[in-house]
């Protein structure tokens, strides 16, 4: 397929993540407001979306307390810079397994909730966007499963459906896309739907260039996409995205660095992204363009 690239992106700024990242930068944000002053700084530099999760305060380690979303949702929706906000709902379905010989019973770090418990954030702060994580898939380490099975997310898709959120679809595979467009067949998911690109993420679709377009391929011309990559090509997917006609994530979720040895914080990626979006003749759009291109209802502090 010939590239057609977008003249109109928009940045999503994914602030802090769930992984082992706490203790590797002193700017990786832990409490509700390190995190919403992090999301704030980072619309300030020219992202569209902020993409969060919570954790921690103490010990910064992942966590699901609907009080910390409230906190940080709040926090952002108070602030006197304009952002479209976007909850993850990729919380609680992760299983560790005890070992190829002893795989019951499941070892420590796993934490599998019911559909509901992994939405009850969404429904209490009711974000513009929530992520659908869209299949189940095999991360590095050995015996951790994150999964997202077709009933899970057949009963989280309605439900963010009939909340008025719009899902974020993440796909870090071939089949998620499958699924996603049998979701959206099957009138769970709204059309057009929005799509979260997830390359090099172990062990899902690696961050070379034919598996990207492969990606690219499936997403429907009427939907819209953005792409990340982690680590060192998080820039280099920024303009990957807008050559093949998509849109840009960034942030301290999925890239610790500024440069080799520079420990970033959020915002500098943002600017960095925003370079590279205008340099390549694309102009950034802001959170109002944003909702009006996805169909999104700001909603007021409460």
């Amino acid at each position: 397929m010939p590239l057609t690239m977008n003249r109109e992106v928009f940045i999503t700024c994914a602030v802090t993540g769930s992984g082992g990242t706490q203790d590797r930068s002193p700017h990786v944000p832990r409490s509700p407001r390190q995190i919403a002053e992090s999301a704030i700084a980072a619309a300030k530099a020219g992202a569209a979306v902020v993409h969060c999760h919570v954790r921690d305060p103490e010990t910064g380690a992942p966590s699901r307390r609907v009080d910390l979303y409230r906190e940080v949702t709040e926090r952002i929706r108070e602030a006197e810079v304009d952002v479209v906000l976007n909850l993850t709902a990729g919380m609680g379905g992760d299983i560790v397994f005890g070992g190829p010989e002893t795989p019951l019973p499941l070892a420590e770090g796993t934490d599998l909730a019911p559909a509901s418990e992994r939405m009850a954030h969404i429904a209490e702060c009711l974000p513009e966007i929530c992520t659908l994580d869209c299949g189940t898939l095999n991360f590095a380490e050995a015996d951790y499963v994150m999964t997202n099975t077709p009933g899970t997310l057949q009963v989280m898709g309605r439900a963010m459906t009939e909340l008025g959120v719009k899902p974020e679809i993440e796909a870090f595979d071939t089949g998620h896309l499958w699924y996603a467009k049998q979701l959206v067949a099957d009138g769970v998911l709204e059309n057009p739907a929005l799509v979260q690109l997830c390359m090099g993420v172990p062990w899902g679709a690696p961050d070379d260039l034919n598996t990207f377009m492969a990606m690219v391929n499936n997403v429907p011309d009427h939907w819209t996409f953005s792409a990340f990559s982690l680590g060192r090509n998080q820039m280099a997917y920024a303009s990957a995205s807008v050559l093949a006609g998509g849109n840009v994530r960034v942030g301290l979720e999925d890239n610790l660095y500024l440069d080799r040895g520079v420990l970033a914080e959020n915002w500098q990626l943002v600017e960095r992204a925003a370079g590279i979006v205008e340099r390549m003749g694309a102009r950034v759009i802001g959170p109002d363009e944003v909702r009006k291109k996805l169909g999104l209802t700001k909603r007021a502090p409460v």
